[in-house]
C-alpha cells in the first residue's frame, strides 16, 4: 500500500472524526501488538472481537454471537459504530491505538487497497469460491480473496404505494420527467413527494452521487479517465442531467432537507409525511418496526428521459468481512466466518436482519426478506442494475464526504451548478498521485 496515499487519507479522516492522526502499526503486527494484547486480556483470552458497522444490524449480529459461544464455547465480542458514526475514520483510530479488532468490514477496490496488507487471504475458505459473481471483483486481488461479503444491497427512491394511489398515479415513473410529473400529482394532492435526509454526507456523496458516475456510458473507464486526467468532470454532461435530478427532490421535497438526519428521515417516510425517500434496503427492518402495514417499493433514480437506461437499481455490496492478518485469535475469526456461511444460524440471521446473501448455497426465504429485497432481486434477476462507483473513487470516503459538502452548499444557495462540478474536479485533483 502507497504510504504517500495512506497519509493523504489520514489527513482528512482527522478532519472528519476529529482524532490524532498517525502511523498505522505495521502490517506484520510489530508495532502495538501490546495494546492488542492488553485490549484482548493476553494470550489466553480466544474471544473474537468484531467491530461492526452496520447498526442496522447490530441487534441481531449480538444474538448470532451468543448463539455461536454457546455451541463452540468461542466467544464473540460485537461493538458496533452507532449511527452517525464514520466507520472508516473509526476504524483508523483502532488501528492507530493498537486496538485492532479481530473481524471488521472494508468497501473494496479503493478501500481493499487502503487495508490489503491487514489482512487474512480467505481464499482456502470452503465458501470463497460461492461468492457470487457481482461481489468479486471489489475483494479479489491479484487472485486472492480478502473478504467474505456481507450481503448484496441497493438503493433507489423507495415509495409509498398507497400514497401513490391516493395521488392517482398509476404507473411506476422511470424516466425524470415522470418523476417530475408524479412529483406534482402529489403536490396537488396534498401530499408532501419528497423526504430529503440531505443532513447526512454518505447519503448525498456515496448514493445520491453515485447515479451521475454510474450513468456514464463506460463508469469504470470514465472513473480511470479523470484520475489520470484524461477525462475531466467539468463540462460532462451527465453530471448535468443528475444535478436535474437533485433539482427536482429540493424542490418537492421538505423545507429543512439539510437539517434531516438519516433517523427522522426514515421516521417521517414510515409516518406516511412523504411519499418518496432515497434509501435503501437496509431501512427495511426499521420500518417494518415503525409502520409494519406500510405499502413499499423502490423507485429507479432517474436523471433523463431514456426510459430503458433509467429503469435500474444499484446494487452491490456495502461491505465485506475481513480478518485481522495478524490477530492472535484468526483461526476462531476465520471459523465464525465459516460457520455464519454454512450453518442454520447463519441462514437465520441473514432472514432477520433483511439481508440478501451474497454467497451460493445460503439459502434463506425470499419472502421473509421483504418488499425493498424483492424489488432488488427482481432487477437483478432481469438485469436492470446499475454498478456502485463511489467504492472507485480516489480517497473513497474522504473523497466522497468532501464533494458531499460541495452538494449540500448547492442545496443551500451558496454555490451554483457550474461551481459544484469545478469544486467536485478540484477534489478528485487532490488526489492525483496520491
Amino acid at each position: 500500500m502507497a504510504k504517500r496515499k495512506l497519509g493523504k487519507l489520514a489527513a482528512v479522516w482527522l478532519l472528519l472524526a476529529s482524532v490524532a492522526a498517525g502511523c498505522l502499526p505495521n502490517a506484520d503486527g510489530s508495532a502495538g501488538d501490546s495494546a492488542n494484547a492488553a485490549a484482548t486480556g493476553g494470550e489466553t483470552d480466544r474471544a473474537v472481537r468484531i467491530f461492526n458497522f452496520k447498526v442496522e444490524m447490530a441487534e441481531q449480529l449480538s444474538e448470532l454471537a451468543k448463539r455461536y459461544e454457546s455451541e463452540t464455547g468461542v466467544a464473540v465480542e460485537v461493538d458496533t459504530c452507532g449511527g452517525g458514526c464514520d466507520y472508516s475514520a473509526g476504524l483508523k483510530t483502532r488501528f492507530n491505538s493498537g486496538d485492532k479488532p479481530d473481524i471488521f468490514f472494508v468497501a473494496g477496490y479503493s478501500d481493499l487497497e487502503l487495508w490489503q496488507e491487514y489482512l487474512e487471504d480467505l481464499s482456502d475458505r470452503p465458501w470463497a469460491d460461492d461468492i457470487v459473481e457481482l461481489a468479486k471483483p471489489a475483494i479479489v486481488k491479484d487472485g486472492k480473496v480478502y473478504g467474505m461479503p456481507l450481503a448484496l444491497e441497493g438503493w433507489g427512491f423507495i415509495y409509498n404505494k398507497e400514497l401513490f394511489r391516493k395521488a392517482g398515479i398509476p404507473d411506476v415513473p422511470k424516466t425524470l420527467t415522470q418523476l417530475r410529473e408524479a412529483a406534482e400529482k402529489l403536490e396537488a394532492a396534498g401530499i408532501q413527494p419528497f423526504e430529503n435526509g440531505y443532513a447526512e454526507w454518505w447519503i448525498i456523496g456515496n448514493h445520491l452521487l453515485n447515479v451521475a458516475f454510474a450513468q456514464q456510458p463506460d463508469p469504470s473507464a470514465f472513473i480511470d479517465a479523470v484520475k489520470s486526467g484524461e477525462e475531466t468532470l467539468v463540462g460532462n454532461p451527465t453530471l448535468a442531467e443528475w444535478i436535474d435530478l437533485v433539482d427536482l427532490t429540493v424542490r418537492y421535497g421538505q423545507d429543512n432537507a439539510l437539517q434531516t438526519d438519516y433517523n427522522t428521515q426514515v421516521t417521517n417516510f414510515a409516518a406516511g409525511r412523504a411519499a418518496m425517500m432515497q434509501q435503501g434496503v437496509w431501512t427495511q427492518l426499521q420500518l417494518d418496526k415503525l409502520n409494519p402495514n406500510l405499502d413499499i417499493g423502490f423507485l429507479p433514480m432517474p436523471i433523463n428521459d431514456d426510459a430503458e437506461a433509467m429503469d435500474k437499481l444499484q446494487i452491490g455490496v456495502a461491505n465485506y468481512w475481513v480478518v485481522l492478518r495478524s490477530s492472535r485469535v484468526k483461526k476462531e475469526a476465520k471459523a465464525f466466518l465459516d460457520w455464519l456461511a454454512s450453518s442454520e444460524a447463519g441462514r437465520r440471521f441473514m432472514e432477520d436482519a433483511k439481508l440478501i446473501p451474497a454467497v451460493e448455497g445460503v439459502p434463506v426465504a425470499e419472502e421473509r426478506l421483504g418488499p425493498l429485497a424483492a424489488d432488488l432481486l427482481k432487477a437483478l434477476r432481469e438485469g436492470r442494475t446499475l454498478p456502485w462507483m463511489w467504492q472507485r473513487y480516489p480517497g473513497y470516503e474522504a473523497d466522497t464526504s468532501r464533494m458531499a459538502a460541495q452538494i449540500q452548499a448547492y442545496i443551500g444557495g451558496s454555490i451554483d451548478r457550474k461551481r459544484l462540478v469545478r469544486e467536485f474536479q478540484s477534489i478528485w485533483d487532490d488526489w492525483k498521485g496520491a
